[in-house]
């Protein structure tokens, strides 16, 4: 029986759970770090506030959205990999915050009231979900008016010769430093496939308009290999 794209989406991540952050760097050549810094930096987080992370994996933008609100603000990351968030908990632990919280959920279903967050973010984890549109309206839903929604996620760089490059990258070598770095070759390949049928910036803003989201700024990194898309609840 053919699995649906929930399925082996959370098949993939329950098995590469222990590679995930070094993975990350090794396919982004440690870039994927700076491309937050940069999106927090347009986040402008304010102290006090209350900021859900969506598909929060092993809790790296929770952490940094936890030091952003501050002792008086509240970080919630919510995943729906037990294994991935097994991780984020351990760098929970290690960490001095005390305003975080992980749980175990569906991002195309928050369980959250409406209006409850000042920011709803998502990094690396729209491309992995079943329906793009039905998570940004999740996201959009449980914002407070005036609250922000933010996607960090790679995009499809439309340089002539860059993107044919980044595509054979994608197929081909990704999947092989899977396979040399994490022992997962089946799961990464899959990882180069939702990569390479996620929308381009210019449709991922019109998803963003489509779920009610106003205002929406996109900023393009590294040649358009990913792209931060912010819109604002009115």
């Amino acid at each position: 029986m053919q699995q649906s794209k929930e399925q082996r989406v959370h098949g993939v991540f329950e098995k590469i759970y222990k590679n995930y952050d070094q993975m990350n760097s090794v396919i982004s050549f440690q870039r994927h770090k700076a491309w937050r810094k940069d999106t927090m930096k347009r986040m402008n987080v304010q102290k006090g506030t209350k900021a859900l992370d969506v598909c929060c994996g092993t809790a790296d933008w929770t952490l940094a959205m936890a030091e952003a609100v501050g002792e008086t603000g509240e970080a919630v990351g919510l995943d729906f990999s037990q294994n991935m968030l097994k991780i984020g908990e351990e760098k929970v632990k290690n960490s001095s915050f005390s305003n975080i919280t992980l749980l175990h959920g569906n991002a195309m279903e928050l369980p959250f009231e409406d209006n409850s967050f000042d920011y709803v973010t998502i990094g690396f984890g729209l491309r992995n979900v079943p329906d793009y549109l039905q998570v940004l309206k999740e996201m959009q839903r449980v914002v407070k008016p005036g609250g922000k929604v933010v996607c960090l996620e790679t995009s499809q760089p439309t340089m002539i010769g860059y993107r044919q490059m980044y595509l054979l990258y994608f197929k081909y070598i990704m999947p092989a430093l899977g396979k040399m770095v994490a022992k997962s070759y089946d799961e990464y390949s899959w990882l180069q496939e939702s990569a390479r049928d996620f929308p381009g910036q210019k449709q991922l803003a019109d998803m963003f308009r489509k779920a009610g989201l106003t205002d929406v700024e996109v900023k393009s990194y590294t040649g358009g290999v990913a792209a931060m898309h912010l819109g604002y609840k009115r």
